[in-house]
């Protein structure tokens, strides 16, 4: 579903926004178009692309970019015109150069999501830290929150001159958040470093797109959220538990009304292994997370 953010900026919000489900987005004007993100399935982004050309005919892609690695975000981009420039983080042009999972989805999810016809595509440029682009008639920011987060290799895109700052994942509206792959601690800090910019308009990675004061009242719940889940960790280490008996113990209060509830236990993993100073096994993690749900978790894709 587009939804013109702006004028010239458009969000592609896809629900229910669970997993493998992501919004993506663009930026069109003089006669050029900025991409944010692409979808999981050949199917979604070719929906999404056909959008883009709808809203700015015979414009062309000229430049990408990845907020960050996971395939929801990544997979759709070989459906890309080869001359794009793609944009992306050197950490996540790392891990999707090693992602196995768009070779062949394991059976964690149910249904298992058909990729369609999709390759791996990786960035053509790498940001450290930040990058300023011109594209589609605004300055578009793209912004690393200084440390790991949702992954190693987070960006946001940010306009200054229209208040819209595209979140990637670092956002998930009204579903639960995930972190697995990048710091419990730095999400948290994610939200002021975010705050901070003062945006009027948020596209999440995941969920509705948020404007005004919905914008704080998300970044409150999420700033409770992970230190919910701090605190079920530190209290779970106290008591000789394993994440998944940690997430077993606790009650999920006012965030059991999200969606995809057990990225619970994959959260506290990499709680456990933050506090511990460990590697995350990701395999591992998402057994117990299985384990917890009782079952596959459920793909609309």
């Amino acid at each position: 579903m587009l939804e013109t953010v702006v004028p010239g900026v458009h969000a592609w919000v896809q629900p229910d926004g669970t997993w493998w489900v992501n919004n993506a987005g663009f930026v069109a004007g003089d006669g050029d178009v900025f991409v944010v993100d692409t979808c999981a399935t050949e199917a979604r982004t070719r929906r999404f692309l056909a959008a883009v050309e709808e809203a700015a005919p015979g414009s062309p892609i000229r430049k990408a970019v990845n907020t960050h690695q996971h395939g929801d975000h990544t997979y759709g981009n070989s459906l890309l015109p080869a001359a794009t420039v793609l944009i992306g983080h050197e950490h996540m042009r790392e891990g999707l150069l090693t992602d196995p999972i768009i070779d062949g989805c394991p059976p964690f999810w149910e249904p298992v999501p058909d990729w369609g016809g999709v390759t791996r595509r990786v960035p053509d440029v790498a940001v450290h830290d930040r990058l300023t682009v011109h594209a589609g008639g605004a300055r578009i920011e793209l912004l690393h929150p200084g440390g790991p987060a949702h992954t190693t290799g987070d960006l946001v895109a940010w306009l200054p001159e229209h208040g819209v700052l595209f979140a990637g994942d670092l956002v998930f509206s009204g579903l639960t958040p995930l972190v697995f792959m990048g710091s419990v601690a730095g999400a948290l800090r994610s939200l002021d470093w975010m705050a901070a910019l003062e945006p009027a308009h948020l596209v999440p990675g995941h969920g509705p797109l948020l404007s005004g004061g919905e914008i704080a009242a998300t970044f409150d719940r999420l700033r409770r959220y992970y230190q919910w889940i701090l605190t079920t960790a530190d209290e779970g280490l106290a008591a000789g538990r394993t994440p998944l008996e940690a997430a077993r113990a606790c009650d999920l209060g006012e965030f059991a009304g999200w969606a995809d509830a057990e990225r619970l236990v994959l959260n506290l993993h990499r709680a456990y292994a933050e506090r511990n100073g460990t590697d995350l096994d990701l395999v591992a993690a998402l057994i117990d997370a299985v384990t917890w749900r009782g079952g596959p978790m459920p793909t609309s894709v």
